[in-house]
């Protein structure tokens, strides 16, 4: 099985999040990328590498991008950011280059 590890910009959206249905439908994608890792779509250019799933939820469209990183003991898939579509790019790229 794959194991999920959440990074603290997704864990802090999740946390503020009020509609809790939203929350559950953000663990249910969060499961089906665990279960499937290629399940998103792989970015090039400045997210080389990064794999982006979307949904729609009330009208509004959500991003989660994650890493797949394969480990001797099975693959690790770190979901590094979650959020609406709007701006979403920039602030995964700036969130990424912070962390180099």
């Amino acid at each position: 099985m794959n194991e999920i590890k959440l990074m603290p910009p997704v864990e802090r959206y999740i946390k503020k999040l009020k509609d809790k249905k939203l929350v559950q439908r953000f663990r249910e994608e969060i499961e089906m990328i665990r279960d499937n890792p290629e399940i998103g779509q792989v970015k090039r250019g400045d997210l080389n590498g990064v794999y982006v799933r979307g949904f729609r939820y009330q009208r509004v469209e959500y991003r989660i991008a994650y890493r797949i990183r394969v480990e001797a003991d099975g693959s690790l898939t770190i979901v590094i950011m979650i959020g609406v579509h709007e701006n979403f790019y920039e602030e995964l790229k700036n969130y990424i280059r912070g962390q180099k």
